[in-house]
């Protein structure tokens, strides 16, 4: 056999560009389960995480069922559907009309106390950017808040999931009254502002997808949180028809006749 014909490369090339794909093929099959379970235990680590319960990754499999007790499915009109709120893949839920998204909700007790943690995705300057807040019973305080990024810049939007950024949000509130308000990332933040934490330093696209992520994903649960909190619902109607001056006067109106 004669090595140095152009038909001898060509066939061995051909061979190798065939093991090469077949060991490639063998390799993406025998690592995909563990891959998945990986995600799978770095989702789990990050919704205790949420709830300021450290766990290793290892660790959150055995530990996460000790704080989550109920995983639910919501639709736009805060009712529950089937499900299980793990098994939603919120990117492609975000891909669909608003009217038609499983909204995952997790319930979690910590010390004693209720804490609703609602997952969260969206744009950052280069990629996805994606979390985990949860509120207090009263949904409006926020509990813990935890970010992540898929390739934001390092040292400016990647700075998004550590706790310089992350802390700042505890104890904030997404009401104002009855009024939804959410956190916003901006310049400058005063402490005493209860609906906002600083931004990043050179980071301001990424800073603004986080604020913008927080408040979509927060107004698509506001049917939940009005039916968990009838009394809102009812305060929210009552200021409708004052603030209708239709109304208001007809009201009036009828009161001046019942004391005639």
């Amino acid at each position: 056999m004669d090595v140095n014909k152009n038909s001898y490369t060509l066939g061995f090339a051909a061979i190798m560009v065939i093991i090469v794909a077949a060991l490639l093929s063998i390799a993406a099959i025998v690592l995909k389960e563990p891959q998945e379970r990986n995600v799978e235990l770095e989702k789990k680590q990050n919704i205790l995480q949420s709830v300021g319960v450290e766990v290793s990754r290892e660790e959150s499999e055995t530990v996460y069922y000790n704080f989550i007790k109920e995983e639910l499915v919501i639709d736009s009109k805060g009712e529950i559907n089937e499900g299980i709120a793990f098994d939603v893949d919120l990117a492609k839920e975000l891909k669909k009309d608003i009217s038609e998204q499983n909204l995952p909700l997790y319930i979690a007790e910590v010390d004693g106390e209720t804490k609703y943690i609602i997952p969260l995705r969206g744009k950052g300057l280069w990629g996805p950017i994606w979390g985990f807040i949860a509120l207090n019973e009263d949904l409006n305080t926020v509990y813990g808040a935890i970010f992540d990024h898929k390739g934001e810049t390092p040292g400016l939007g990647a700075e998004i999931n550590t706790g310089n950024f992350q802390i700042p949000f505890v104890g904030k509130t997404i009401f104002e009254g009855i009024e939804f308000i959410s956190i916003s990332v901006i310049k400058s933040a005063e402490e005493d502002n209860m609906h906002a934490v600083n931004g990043i330093s050179g980071g301001t696209i990424t800073s603004n997808g986080v604020s913008d992520m927080i408040k979509e994903r927060l107004e698509r649960y506001l049917p939940y949180f009005e039916n968990q909190n009838p009394e809102t619902k009812i305060e929210k109607e009552v200021e409708i028809i004052f603030s209708d001056s239709t109304l208001t006067d007809s009201l009036t109106k009828i009161q001046e006749e019942s004391y005639e």
